[in-house]
């Protein structure tokens, strides 16, 4: 079970927000850099970044901030969030980002995506984030017009290798995660798939462990992590973080 702590940027800072809404959000942290250190320092073997001010489309990037993260980290590392041109992807790339997360671009332009992996290789996830089993986008304010599961069928013939399933109504609640529609998503998509949204307790984690879908590979830990619900250091005692994955590029 991989476990990747999660850093939601707003303005140079660690926030979290609730099911995605811009106008809830709580501010954790004004020093992502040595938030991210410190997941390394305890044994996370990836970092999940998102830029919700890119998400958003307003306001300035935190470029300069992930670039500073890239830097201090000795794990790898996965950003989304707004990647929506070739151009931007090259540029997180060129920062030395390990994977990017597309959502909104992989939705409305496919193909544009497809191409993108022609050339960079197979270095994007697939970000599914679904309220009620459809699929949004533009910062999860717009309906992309697909159920979740529809949309992660097709990501495979478009040079995805992995997915992130965010079930938008779990998120940032500390209810408990989407097992069932994670397990459709990944079958659907035949993904390794990290499990995202909801998590507020080992119990989830461990639950999300015993629900015997290998294509279920891990878990994105935000909220649980800042308001200590869970223990980083106790839950990667309990799950080792392998040296390989099915989480990880070709030849990592």
């Amino acid at each position: 079970m991989l476990l990747i702590p999660a850093i939601d940027l707003r303005g140079g800072s660690c926030v979290r927000l609730h099911q995605g809404s811009f106008a809830e959000t709580t501010r954790y942290s004004t020093d992502p850099v040595a938030v991210a250190r410190g997941y390394a320092d305890r044994g996370a073997r990836w970092v999940h970044v998102v830029d919700l001010d890119a998400a958003e489309g307003r306001g300035a990037d935190n470029l300069r901030v992930i670039e500073r993260i890239r830097s201090a980290l000795p794990c790898r590392l996965e950003v989304g969030g707004g990647v929506r041109s070739e151009e931007q992807a090259a540029r997180l790339l060129s920062l030395g980002v390990d994977r990017i997360v597309v959502g909104t671009t992989l939705a409305r332009s496919p193909k544009e995506v497809a191409g993108w992996t022609t050339r960079f290789g197979r270095r994007f996830a697939a970000g599914v984030d679904a309220r009620d089993g459809r699929v949004k986008v533009s910062g999860w304010a717009e309906d992309a017009g697909v159920e979740d599961t529809n949309f992660a069928a097709g990501l495979s013939a478009l040079g995805m290798g992995w997915m992130i399933y965010t079930n938008i109504s779990r998120d940032g609640t500390l209810a408990g995660p989407d097992i069932g529609r994670t397990v459709a998503a990944a079958r659907a998509a035949g993904l390794p798939t990290i499990l995202s949204g909801g998590i507020g307790s080992e119990r989830d984690v461990i639950g999300v462990s015993e629900c015997a879908e290998p294509l279920v590979v891990g878990v994105i830990l935000g909220k649980a992590l800042y308001e200590s619900r869970i223990d980083l250091d106790a839950l990667i005692r309990r799950f080792p973080q392998a040296s390989t994955t099915p989480w990880d590029p070709p030849g990592a």
